[in-house]
């Protein structure tokens, strides 16, 4: 079970320059109801444990490279795969060539505001059992891998040729990361992890404690929000908020 001492995931956060937009499509594909965020931007709620919180925030850049993180979203069979497809161009994603090729089984779509993410061809075994949302795939490194283990307190259930994944003992959707080789970093990620404290866990002993794992500061002080900017080993920018 994940410790008490350990941050959660609080949700996976994505910059949107209509939050409210992205929000409905996300929520409409999903499935899942959609909130305000007291904070800032809305949630996609999740429908069931253990299933991952989304929250799209506003902001006016525009998206320029590859996200360096996208769901895989799995399907039961060829026309469930379809199915998928089809709702997901009528909620207003589309078609996307990230260079996969003709041969590939899966489908590249990316949603309203050009954010990838593929529809996966039935049979996958990796990602039986992961639920609807099979998986959040990462460019990343195994050291990468190897800290948000430690840092959720999830375990590894891969680790081969330098690609890993983790997953909630729970079960749910599994986090991966690809291994060499690595994306160029387009400054900003728009989507990242969003982290809260532990129950009970004093936010500044949370702190330390992503520091010495390998995590840097990027914002010495809060953004205004209620969170603290860091970055994991590979530099990709993520927040720890102050509390729930």
């Amino acid at each position: 079970m994940t410790s008490a001492m350990t941050a959660h995931l609080f949700a996976i956060t994505c910059d949107a320059t209509q939050p409210v937009r992205l929000g409905r499509f996300w929520s409409g594909l999903l499935g899942r109801d959609m909130v305000e965020d007291p904070r800032d931007g809305v949630l996609v709620l999740p429908g069931a444990d253990p299933e991952l919180r989304l929250r799209f925030v506003p902001s006016d850049q525009p998206k320029v490279v590859q996200n360096r993180m996208h769901f895989d979203l799995t399907s039961s069979s060829l026309e469930d795969q379809r199915q998928t497809v089809a709702r997901a161009l009528e909620l207003g994603a589309r078609h996307a060539d990230i260079g996969q090729g003709p041969e590939i089984d899966h489908v590249v779509l990316a949603d309203p505001e050009g954010n990838e993410f593929c529809v996966i061809e039935p049979g996958n075994n990796f990602l039986a059992g992961c639920g609807f949302v099979g998986a959040l795939a990462c460019d990343g490194s195994q050291a990468v891998g190897y800290f948000w283990s430690a840092a959720l307190g999830w375990p590894l259930v891969w680790d081969q040729d330098e690609e890993t994944a983790i997953q909630s003992p729970h079960g749910g959707t599994k986090i991966t990361w690809g291994g060499p080789p690595h994306m160029p970093n387009g400054g900003r990620d728009r989507v990242r992890f969003d982290l809260a404290p532990g129950g009970g866990v004093d936010w500044q002993v949370e702190v330390d404690r992503l520091l010495s794992l390998g995590a840097t500061r990027v914002d010495a002080d809060q953004d205004g929000t209620g969170r603290l900017v860091l970055a994991d080993p590979d530099g990709q920018e993520f927040s720890l908020r102050t509390s729930r």
